[in-house]
């Protein structure tokens, strides 16, 4: 091979070998830059939300309400800020809930009222009653049952010749309300017990149970499935009001009924 062909050859290979090393020194240089991260700071305001899911009838406290940071961008006019409503918290003590709230909801106006407005009267179907009846843990399911539960409703009366008895005068019936209280046992622990039970009645149970407190010695709330939602809950023990023979008037004493005579 001729000399300068060899000269030639060398001196490619030199380039090749520097452009080599120069590249892999550029892509070092590189990877060894340090990278700096971009963060978009997203502006954000405190939103009112439940603490724990809030059923039709529940009242609102500290205990169930709580500050969420929210995106402002996402931030619906229907919630309630800490930028509009600092105090919200604490105005809000006692409110009723209209329409069910779920844990980590934010809290929409329209879903709760004062509770000086008429709440009842606004999530009653047309056609029913609400009617208000006395109740202690021992009577409603050790203290378990919250509004919009089914129940059936179990009279139990004192009868001079057989003792006590017990009938169920009402089956399937919605709990609207619970009007809770703090009860603390002996060992200091506090618990939330409804001391007054309001239920959706059409004017005919209405009618049952107010025949049924005054014969009764206490009236006892049974807990139903939630599968039961769909079974009827018009019905009752009519028997209380018009007796057998459909039209006699009837006088309570002391729990037991008498028919006196035939009504006009």
């Amino acid at each position: 091979m001729k000399p300068a062909r060899l000269i030639v050859m060398a001196i490619a290979l030199v380039a090749a070998v520097a452009a080599g090393y120069l590249i892999l020194n550029i892509m070092g240089q590189a990877n060894n830059a340090p990278v700096r991260e971009v963060v978009k700071k997203v502006r954000t305001d405190s939103v009112l939300v439940a603490s724990s899911s809030l059923p039709i009838g529940s009242r609102l406290t500290e205990a169930n309400l709580d500050w969420q940071e929210w995106p402002e961008d996402s931030v619906s006019d229907s919630f309630i800020t800490r930028s509009t409503r600092p105090d919200a918290v604490g105005e809000l003590e006692g409110s009723i809930v209209r329409l069910p709230v779920f844990e980590g909801e934010p809290l929409r106006t329209e879903k709760i009222v004062d509770a000086g407005t008429r709440i009842m009267s606004s999530i009653l179907p047309s056609g029913k009653r609400a009617v208000s009846t006395g109740i202690s843990v021992e009577t409603s399911a050790g203290g378990f049952i919250l509004p919009n539960d089914r129940v059936d409703v179990i009279m139990v009366r004192n009868s001079d010749d057989a003792g006590f008895l017990t009938e169920t005068i009402l089956e399937n019936i919605r709990v609207l309300a619970i009007d809770q209280r703090i009860r603390e046992d002996e060992d200091g622990k506090k618990t939330a017990v409804g001391s007054t039970a309001t239920l959706e009645l059409t004017p005919e149970q209405a009618k049952i149970i107010a025949v049924a407190q005054q014969m009764a010695s206490r009236l006892t709330l049974a807990l139903r499935s939630v599968a039961d939602v769909q079974d009827p809950d018009t019905g009752g023990a009519d028997h209380l009001l018009s007796g057998e023979d459909g039209g006699s008037i009837q006088l309570i004493r002391s729990g037991q009924i008498i028919n006196v005579g035939a009504a006009n």
